[in-house]
């Protein structure tokens, strides 16, 4: 007999749609991000450590988020008065590094049935049937996947490499490739030519903006 599992979504894919209570209201996804990035990413649990560090951190950067047409979706399979409790702690007690008084002021999703992360494949049973991992899933303003990343329960996410990647999606969106080790103000790649003729002409050109290693690597320059 075969169960009813949600396909996980891939990169290419529409995000699930939900409506789901959080901690800044009631939200409808895709509905409420029109015209948006959305960053919706899910933690193990409240009042733990891990966790704890990596709020505090996308709360300190999310005016640099912001800056970039991009929102914010916590998520953990946590009630809402769980959630709530945990992020007045984060506010009134927890000092990291050179954070203090942190306000996380985006939703965290409320998922104790564990609708949302199923539908995104937020829980992993080789990992944990009853938290969900570390995922993070990076979704343009038309409401599709771009990027998925995974994270181990044990382990805490780079988030200037979050950050990197929204920046190179809007890059490649303006028609850009972004090369190995690529940060914003770097140089970009210019797709390939389609045909000999405009290799050649691309070779040839006298735009000081373009170089060519060869027909079919060039580059554009970038503004620091």
């Amino acid at each position: 007999m075969e169960q009813n599992v949600n396909k996980m979504p891939l990169i290419g894919d529409l995000a699930p749609s939900f409506k789901a209570v959080t901690t800044q209201g009631v939200i409808n996804f895709p509905k409420d991000y029109k015209g948006k990035w959305v960053i919706l990413f899910s933690h193990p649990a409240d009042f733990t450590p891990v966790c704890t560090t990596e709020f505090m951190t996308f709360a300190s950067m999310m005016d640099e988020f912001k800056a970039l047409n991009t929102e914010l979706i916590g998520l953990s399979v946590d009630s809402l008065h769980a959630h709530i409790a945990w992020l007045r702690t984060i506010k009134e007690k927890i000092h990291w590094k050179n954070l203090k008084d942190v306000e996380v002021t985006f939703p965290l999703i409320e998922d104790i049935k564990m609708e949302v992360a199923n539908k995104f494949g937020m829980i992993q049973p080789n990992q944990s049937n009853t938290q969900a991992v570390r995922a993070v899933f990076i979704i343009d303003p038309e409401a599709k996947i771009r990027c998925i990343l995974y994270y181990p329960l044990s382990t805490g996410r780079n988030f200037d490499e979050i950050k990197r990647i929204v920046i190179a999606l809007q890059k490649a969106d303006e028609g850009y490739a972004t090369p190995a080790d690529w940060r914003p103000g770097d140089d970009v790649i210019v797709p390939p030519p389609g045909s000999c003729g405009a290799a050649k002409e691309r070779m040839e050109s006298t735009d000081d903006d373009i170089y060519c290693l060869d027909w079919f690597m060039c580059f554009k320059k970038e503004s620091k």
